[in-house]
């Protein structure tokens, strides 16, 4: 199962399962703290995410196109999950809602700068002919600490503490876990840098641009997920269930992740990826139809496999594409484009629900996704993986 995972590949899944892990004791836990303890708004809370997010994908963008121009790409990935994880733990001493959006700018701050370095890096350190499972496995390790984290919030919060800010504290330490093995055990690896610095360099050109167009095109039509636990609110889903309904949606993608990324290295990245958002048009007219819990499950089931054959495969598309000297800004551009689509695609969802329904809403976004997927059969030649 582990044939064709490197060294450094094996390390940045334990980095990315301890990470999440961190992350997630604190994230779902986040709006309650708020609310209740700070006394904010949820009007607040989409301020902190929104600054958050937009701030981590202009820094991947920026990051990545850095990490082509310095001598080693580790550094710049251990300063992002250091700070991430130095800031991250510290809202256990929040007293005020400004506080909490200065160190989740702070966190996402830190993911913007080490997620494109971190993905260049994997690249690297992998044989194309491996690629889709190394990213694929490297997903599977990030879903397994998202799994994890709540989980372990969860039993705190039952049986050995009753505040939220000790939950908090303690996350810091599978946070230090993480930076500790990337300074122990991840390697640099030869590569040749990019000298030339202008910026008509570093804007994709040709099978990549047009990637990661039709890439944006898919995005616009790819939501916030929160959308979908407030359909599973409507179709009969009980507030108690709905996060182990997002614990299962989280194993659904790590059970998959690593084989999906495997197959696309025996029968083509765009064949899996076709397939993959065929799979999330289907989900997302199962959610527009749908009308009893027992079909919400299985929407969310299908919806995570979606998610398990493209996350890798992506990834994997993309270092098959870019030149291997400009890989980080390629990651850059690619990690910038999911971002960029993110916001205004559930701005559009919401307004298409509100106005139109959620039948429209979904369907829409199902739209994109088929058109997007035969943009994708068409208009992208894959080359030979070197």
């Amino acid at each position: 199962m582990l044939k064709g995972i490197s060294g450094n590949v094996l390390i940045f899944g334990l980095v990315s399962f301890f990470t999440d892990v961190s992350s997630e004791m604190i994230y779902p836990l986040l709006p309650l703290f708020l609310t209740t303890v700070l006394g904010t708004g949820p009007a607040f809370l989409g301020l902190i995410e929104g600054v958050a997010e937009s701030t981590a994908a202009f820094l991947k963008l920026a990051s990545g196109i850095l990490s082509d121009r310095v001598r080693g790409r580790k550094g710049l990935v251990l300063a992002g999950y250091a700070l991430s994880s130095l800031a991250r733990p510290l809202v256990a001493a929040a007293t005020a809602p400004a506080m909490v959006l200065a160190i989740r700018f702070a966190d996402r701050v830190g993911k913007g700068i080490r997620t494109s370095p971190r993905d260049a890096l994997v690249a690297d350190s992998t044989d194309p002919a491996f690629r889709g499972k190394a990213f694929g496995f490297h997903r599977a390790m990030d879903h397994a600490g998202a799994l994890v984290g709540p989980l372990i919030a969860t039993l705190l919060l039952t049986w050995f503490v009753k505040d939220l800010r000790t939950v908090f504290w303690l996350a810091a330490i599978p946070g230090f876990l993480a930076v500790v093995l990337i300074i122990w055990k991840v390697r640099e690896t030869a590569r040749t840098r990019t000298s030339d610095g202008s910026f008509l360099r570093i804007v994709p050109r040709g099978e990549l641009r047009r990637f990661l167009l039709i890439l944006f095109l898919f995005t616009l039509g790819n939501s916030s997920d929160a959308f979908l636990l407030l359909r599973a609110g409507e179709l009969g889903v009980a507030p108690h269930r709905i996060p182990l309904l997002w614990a299962f949606f989280h194993f659904v993608k790590m059970a998959g992740s690593t084989p999906f990324g495997a197959l696309s290295d025996c029968i083509g990245r765009r064949v899996v990826i076709v397939v993959g958002w065929g799979i999330y048009a289907l989900s997302y007219g199962g959610f527009a139809l749908a009308e009893t819990e027992m079909a919400c499950w299985l929407l969310f089931a299908l919806y995570g496999f979606f998610y398990a054959m493209t996350e890798g495969a992506e990834k994997a598309l993309l270092a098959d594409i870019a030149p291997s000297r400009e890989r980080g800004s390629a990651f850059g551009w690619y990690n910038f484009a999911v971002g960029a689509g993110a916001l205004p695609a559930s701005l559009i969802f919401g307004a298409v629900w509100e106005k139109a329904g959620r039948e429209a809403a979904f369907g829409l976004g199902a739209a994109l996704a088929a058109l997007a997927a035969v943009l994708l059969l068409t208009l992208v030649r894959v080359p030979t993986r070197e």
